[in-house]
């Protein structure tokens, strides 16, 4: 990475909770996001409306080319959707 590594503190509210994954909005009007459970560190039992709290980094772009093997895929998938 060519830039040195800014971690951010940063909140959400759980807005959806299924058997796999979470969706939170995140406070500030920055967004949605989807998690896996397994990323998910809790004592508690999940349920909509808990506050959520995650140290994010910026995303980095790592070089000019798209991985080809990627892109098929995602291609496949829109075109089964269609």
């Amino acid at each position: 990475m060519k830039y040195g590594d800014k971690i951010i503190y940063m909140e959400g509210v759980i807005t959806e909770v299924h058997d796999g994954s979470i969706s939170l909005d995140l406070k500030g009007r920055l967004g949605f996001m989807k998690v896996p459970m397994r990323m998910l560190i809790t004592d508690y039992a999940l349920k909509v409306g808990q506050e959520v709290g995650f140290n994010m980094s910026f995303l980095e772009v790592l070089g000019p080319d798209a991985n080809e093997k990627y892109v098929s895929n995602i291609e496949k998938r829109r075109n089964k959707e269609v």
